[in-house]
Order: structure tokens, then sequence, then C-alpha cells
């Protein structure tokens, strides 16, 4: 199959305008294909060739202008349309087509809970051509008129509102103009629930199985709906674009959620079946934020190819964070965004595959399906807070909305949005995007202070991060990377506008430290700065306080030792999330010890009370600092500081009035459980001394535990399957299996992630979960012949299956375990001989990354 590049799509935008596609699809044609007909109406602006893309299982006929095509021209995914003349053209195409079962396409899954199959569509990228033949890329936009046949008692939901003509026959009202992978359908025996708001029509929708879980969250979920659009209305002077807004909840989704027109899709674990958190219900919320910024971000206006992701992704990173703080009960999300997804960014701008937010060379559609990471996201929401910050919001929002009325249902590119900010404000913003957005790497800024005469001094050390500039490198490129030369410059490479915190100990309890003030400063992208203030030295200097930018924080000695005794004692979640974040950051970067990391949280997490902070110290302190950064003879003790910690934090909510904290130290503690009896007991019992009682997805994870544990065998697993049949207990049974400390389970699970075909293959769900039981660092000595399997196994299955399995692959069949030299060199010997397709290959070097960066901590 060839991937478009960006020389042809421009080529082709140049020669075509696509007026609108009529899609007749038929999913009552068996369990392994469904039809697809296309009618596709053009106009060519001059004499040429070019090619409409499609990936088939039969090709049965194509015409363009009533002649025939021969079948048999089709070369993998192109159909060639030669011979084109200037003029108006109509192409008809009648294909049979493939479900999926990796989330890509038209993917079809049977509810093992009631037998109930439904289908959706995932058509990001390339994969609109699984589903029908188009002209596939972002800046042929076109009117998409559906038509869709489905078994009787099923509904089908698409971009526009649908209507039911009788014998299963459904037709979309047409949309306005579309890019090609912003096309959606939806078909099932959905269960649904629908209001309206300002003339609008609203549904939520899911399996019928999920559907009291549902109910019980429906006002919730269009109360978030309703109060996001408001505040959208607000600041954005173009109306709502799409005819209805529905949102649809579907089985086995890759990614969180996709930004369909009209028709979101979300995955399904937001229905949920057990007790969650309200940090958890805030993620929730956030992602119903971030889909509905979409509809301006992406779907209105559209990348014109896909180097500026950003202005889709970062956009609406940024925008669901803050309109959902501006306009829901949830008033404090960048303090999870600070300590949950903007170390994601972080990390990925510190590895090889790093790349800019608005990167320059994206040559073909597989080097940017790569860019759909913590860059594109966390990063460049990031960066757009600071912009904010040095801009002001009344600026921002003006150039947003010239942005939009310039552009909408069109597309454009870095440059335009720049120019429709530099309309709004005489900053330099043209300056401002080359610095941030241009650039590479992470800036480290640190405190050097100073009392002197009654006075304290601060300079502000600002030293540039790893990388200034991405350079391309042809042998990188072959495969989707980018080779990153760093440039001599003194300095750092970006301006920063950033708060100083100025805090003291408190005069009545030493553990509390109190805001003297915070002081406003503007770093230039070269050189140091100083500040002055009268007083004495205060206990702690915290920069980048409030977190509007982006940057490693270093503490100087004396804010450190304030740090380690005061931590929790700190007036502001979001503040506290600085400080957590910049001791995470000096553990990676070796200069702090890992146990000095758990150290803190033994001594603060039992006082914390902002659960997005507990849940993120608590994950990294067991998934790396615990089971990577310290040697296998360290982690017993780690497991035990972890597991006396946990036992705390339940002991202190045993009054009930803390339910989130409660759940987020159980869920801890069967975690890093070194022994069976206690979780074995609460198993039995159906509940923990004082609450939870054990639901489901507890139940699942502590068995999964004891089957780490060799305290669980098969019939316990299928007993508790008899128990959960869902499509979550078939997961979780997965997990329990491949968990096992038995040769037999491991060659078995081994077997089903890489030795399938077509017909056993494990659905994307399977696969990870059965991934996520496999390797386990109690396991060391039985699972150590697997590592060097791995390499060379996992190349072929990502070349068999594509991107979604290879994702799956790198990133949850990865053996992180193995911190040692040989996994790295075997994964090196990997990359350089086996030739791992783009995706594999990326997630490959990032594992080894990570894996170098923790065999570096455990050395210093």
């Amino acid at each position: 199959m060839s991937v478009l590049t960006r020389d042809e799509a421009q080529t082709r935008a140049k020669l075509l305008d696509v007026h609108r596609y009529t899609i007749d699809l038929d999913l009552t044609t068996g369990d392994e294909t469904f039809d697809s007909r296309t009618v596709i109406r053009f106009t060519a602006g001059t004499d040429a060739h070019t090619f409409v893309e499609l990936k088939p299982a039969e090709l049965r006929s194509a015409t363009l202008d009533g002649q025939p095509i021969a079948p048999e021209t089709l070369d993998g995914n192109r159909l060639p349309l030669k011979n084109l003349t200037a003029g108006e053209h109509e192409l008809r195409i009648d294909a049979s087509m493939r479900y999926s079962r990796t989330g890509e396409g038209m993917h079809r899954f049977t509810d093992p809970t009631d037998g109930e199959t439904y289908l959706y569509t995932q058509l990001f990228m390339e994969d609109v051509q699984r589903v029908f033949a188009a002209f596939d890329q972002p800046d042929l936009k076109a009117v998409f008129d559906l038509t869709v046949t489905a078994p009787e008692g099923w509904r089908v939901l698409a971009n526009s509102t649908t209507e039911h003509l009788g014998d299963g026959r459904w037709q979309a009202a047409p949309t306005p103009l579309i890019s090609t992978y912003l096309v959606a359908v939806a078909a099932g025996p959905w269960h649904s629930v629908h209001t309206e708001h300002r003339d609008l029509p609203f549904g939520l929708h899911c399996r019928r199985s999920l559907a009291p879980y549902l109910d019980a969250d429906a006002d919730e979920l269009f109360e978030i709906t309703k109060q996001c659009y408001d505040r959208y209305h607000e600041k954005f002077e173009e109306p709502y674009p799409f005819d209805s807004y529905d949102q649809a909840f579907v089985p086995e989704f890759n990614a969180g959620a996709m930004e369909n027109p009209g028709l979101v899709t979300f995955r399904d674990e937001f229905v949920y079946r057990s007790a969650v958190t309200d940090t958890e219900r805030q993620t929730r919320a956030m992602v119903i934020a971030h889909e509905m910024a979409h509809m301006w971000f992406g779907d209105l206006v559209t990348l014109r190819w896909w180097d500026d992701i950003w202005l889709n992704e970062s956009f609406a990173e940024y925008m669901g964070y803050q309109t959902l703080t501006e306009a829901t009960r949830f008033t404090d999300t960048w303090t999870d965004f600070g300590v949950t997804r903007k170390p994601w960014g972080y990390d990925a701008d510190q590895r090889p595959s790093t790349h800019p937010v608005a990167p320059e060379n994206v040559d073909d559609t597989a080097s940017a399906l790569l860019n759909f990471d913590g860059i594109s996201y966390a990063k460049g929401a990031s960066a757009l807070r600071q912009l904010v910050a040095w801009l002001g919001e009344k600026d921002f929002l003006a150039g947003i909305n010239t942005h939009f009325a310039r552009h909408k249902f069109a597309n454009a590119t870095l440059a335009d949005f720049i120019d429709s900010l530099a309309s709004a404000t005489e900053r330099d913003v043209h300056a401002w995007a080359d610095a941030w957005l241009r650039t590479t790497g992470v800036d480290t800024l640190t405190p050097e202070v100073r009392a002197e005469d009654g006075n304290w001094h601060l300079d502000i050390r600002h030293e540039r991060g790893a990388g200034l500039r991405s350079k391309p490198d042809p042998a990188h490129n072959r495969h989707g990377l980018t080779h990153l030369t760093t440039l001599e410059s003194p300095g750092g490479r970006r301006p920063h506008r950033i708060t100083i915190g100025v805090y003291d100990h408190d005069l009545h309890d030493a553990r509390l430290l109190t805001l003297r003030d915070r002081l406003e400063a503007d770093l230039p992208a070269t050189g140091n700065i100083g500040i002055s203030a009268a007083g004495p030295r205060p206990a702690l200097v915290l920069l980048n306080d409030g977190d509007f930018t982006y940057a490693k924080i270093r503490f100087d000695a004396e804010s450190l030792d304030a740090v380690r005794t005061g931590l929790s004692g700190l007036p502001e979640p979001l503040t506290r999330a600085v400080v957590w974040n910049a001791l995470r950051d000096s553990v990676r970067d070796g200069e702090l010890p890992p146990t000095a990391y758990l150290e803190a949280a033994r001594a603060h997490l039992p006082h914390e009370t902002d659960l997005a902070l507990v849940q993120g110290v608590l994950a990294f302190a067991a998934a790396q600092v615990t089971d990577r950064y310290l040697t296998p003879e360290q982690r017993p003790a780690a497991l035990a500081t972890l597991t006396d910690l946990c036992r705390d934090l339940i002991r202190r909510t045993e009054d009930g009035d803390h339910p989130g904290l409660r759940l987020i130290a159980v869920r801890h503690f069967i975690d890093v459980a070194a022994h069976p009896d206690t979780i074995a007991a609460w198993l039995a019992d159906g509940t923990v001394p004082g609450g939870p009682e054990l639901d489901p997805e507890l139940r699942w994870r502590v068995l999964g535990r004891l089957a780490v544990l060799g305290e669980a065998d098969e019939a316990a697993i299928a007993a508790e399957l008899d128990r959960d049949p869902s499509a979550t207990g078939q997961e979780g049974a997965a997990r329990c299996r491949a968990a096992l400390p038995d040769e037999q389970a491991k060659a078995k699970a081994w077997q089903a992630m890489f030795g399938g075909d077509e017909q056993t293959d494990l659905s994307n769900y399977l696969f990870i979960a059965t991934a996520q039981g496999f390797w386990q660092p109690e396991q060391a000595d039985l699972v150590r012949e697997y590592v060097p399997r791995y390499y060379q196994e996992a190349v072929a299955v990502a070349a068999r299956r594509g991107p979604a399995i290879a994702e799956a692959a790198g990133r949850w069949a990865f053996p992180a375990y193995a911190v040692d030299e040989e996994t790295h060199r075997l994964g090196e010997t990997c990359l350089s001989d086996a030739d791992p397709i783009p995706s594999l290959r990326r997630k490959l070097v990032d594992q080894l990354d990570d894996l170098a960066r923790a065999l570096r901590v455990r050395e210093a």
C-alpha cells in the first residue's frame, strides 16, 4: 500500500475541486465484509492523470464518466484515473470492504454480554480508504451524502441527522464541506438518550448492555455538554456549524475520542460500570470539552496538511482544560493537566523522536501519524497557555475569531493562523511562533538565591533543553522519524513569562508554607535575569508558580529543604503540582535519588487533598520509580513503602468523607501488594473493611495481582468471568491469564498475541489486555526467554496487522521490566536490521530511550 506524500497531495489539490460524495453502504452482507458504493463528482482544472484511494476486499467495478476502469489496474490502494480532461467528472466505485477488529476503518464488535453487534467508523489519516473510495487528503473538502442499509432493529448514526426510510434503509442529511477523515457512521441496536439545547438536537448513545450506566450519568453528561457549548458561543463569533450533536460511546476504541463533526465517538470506558473518582469524571468532562472545541478547530477550519496537526490538537487540548475551568464545576483542571498531561509532553520532548509543535518536514501520512503525541497535545497546549499569558486573552480570542472568519469550511496553515493573530495585536507573534513552535526540547530554569543587607536577590539561569531545532536526516526520515542536531547557542531558546512564588515558613507551624508574594518576570530567549526585593530570604522560591510556561524547574538548596518538609503545606494544588513535577524531572535527570521521591511521597501524600496529585504521584512512584529506576534488589523495600503509604491513606479515609481518595488508595494498595493475604481476604469478602465494596473493576484488579503472586489459577479466573462475562470481563480474564506465573500460561498468551492469523487474531483491546498481563517484574526469570523473541515477532505482527496493533505491540507488549543493557542492545539491533513499520519503529525508539534513561538513573 502506498502512503500519500505532501507533494502528491499538493499536486492533486491544484488539479481537483471535489464537490460531492454519494455513498451507499450495505451492512447486511455478512460478518466479514460490507458493500460500499461511491459516486464522486469533481472538477479537474486541467488535462492530467491522478488517482483515487481505496482498500477493498474486492473491487467489483469502477467507471469514470460512464467508461469502465479495469479493476485489475488497482495498484495497492490506488486506482489510476488516466487522461482526465479539464471539466466536470463523475467517478463510480462498487466494492466489498472488510470489517476491522483493530479499531481502524469500519470496526465490528459483538458484545459478549448479550450477543448484539455494533459497528462504527474511525477514518482518521488513511482509514477512510477501508470504508469507501476517496480523494483522501484533508484539503479536498466536499459534501457527503450518505445512505446505509442496516439489519432490522438497528439505528444508524452519522455526521448529520438521519432518517429511517424503512426496510433497514437510513438516509443522512448532506453535510457541509468537511474532510474525508471526518466522515463518521455508527450502526447497531444503540441505547440512546436525547435532549435539545438552543434548538439543536443532542444525543448520547451506547451499547444496550451499558444502558443503566449511561442513564445514571446522562444528566451530568448533558450538563457538561451544554455548559461547554454555551461557553464556546461566548468565546467564538462563528456559531456551531453542524445540524446536530451526538456523542456515541463505542467499544474497543483506540483513542480517547474522535472529533467527527456532529457525531463524536468516545471509548466506552467513559460509561462507568464501576466506581470512579471525581478526577476521572473531570477527565471525561475534559474530553467532552476537547472534542467540542474541535468542531471549530479542525472541523470548521481544517489543517491543509498533516504538519499542522497542532492546529487541531493543541487548541482543543488548551480549550478543553480552560473552558472546563470557566464553565463547569471542575474549576481546578490545570492541576490535573500539570501532573498528568504535561509530563507526557516533557517526556516526549526529551526523546530522539522529538519534533517541533509545528514541524516543517512531514513528508507523508506515515510520518504524520507519528506526531499524535505528547508534543502535539500537551506541549502545544502549554505553549498556547504561555501565549495567552503573554498576549492577553482578549487579543488571543480576537485573533482566533479572525481565523475562523477567514477560513471557515476551508483549510489553513500555521502561517494563516499567525497572520490572524498578528491582525489582533502589535506584539511580534511571528517571532513568538518561531521560538515556541519551530523548536524542540525543554528549557530548564534554575534559581540562585542570596541574602544581603536586608534584601534578597534572585538570579534565574535559563538553559536550553536537549536539541535546538529538528534537522531532517534521510536515514531517519525513511522511517518517519526526525534526527536532532543540537546547534550551538548560548543561553535559553524561548522567551518565558513566568510567575515566581515567594513562600515563608508559617510562624505557628513550620510544616506549612505561606505565600509572601508573587512576582511577574519576562525571561528573554537568551541570557539570564536578576530580581531583587526587600526583606529576608524566603524559605522557598518557586519558579513558574501557576504553571503558565513550559520548562523544567529546579530548586536552590534552601528551597529544596523547604520542599522536603513543607510540600504538602503549600496552599494551592497547582503550586504543589509544579513542585511535584520538578521533583519528577530531577529524578528522571539523575539529579535526585529515586528513593528521595519515595520519601517525599511517603511524607506528604498522607496529607494531600487533591485527587489528581495523589493519583499522579502514586502512578509515577510505582510504575517508574519502583519498577524501573530502582534495582530489583531495592524494589521490595519500595513496594513496602508504597504499601504503608496506601494503608495510611485508607486509614485516613475511614470516616467516609473522602471516597475518591480512598478509592485511589485501595487501587494502589492492590497494585503494590507483595503478599496476598489482605487482598485475597477482600476478594473473598467482596469488600474492603469499611468500604468500598468490590465492584467489577476492583475484583479484576485484585484477581490480576493474585495471579502475578501465584495465588490465583484458571479456575478462579473462569469463575470470575462467569460472574462478569462483559467485554471488560473478557479483557480482565485475558490480563489475568497472561499474568499467571506458569510456563504454559505464558506460552499461550504469547501465541495469542504474536502467533495468530485472520481467524484467531485478538482484537485490539484483547491484545492490549494480554500484553498488560504478560511482563511482570516478579516473574523476570520465567519470561526472560521472551525478551529476544519480542523484537522479531513484534516486527512481524506489526507488518501483518498494521499501525493500531503496531502501536499496541510497541507500547504494551514491550518488556519494560527488563532494564538491562542486553535488552537495549537487542532493541538497537532490531532498529538497524529489521526495518519495523514506522509506527512500531517510533514506539521502539521511545521505549529504548526510556530504558537507557532508567539505566542512567540507576547508575546515578
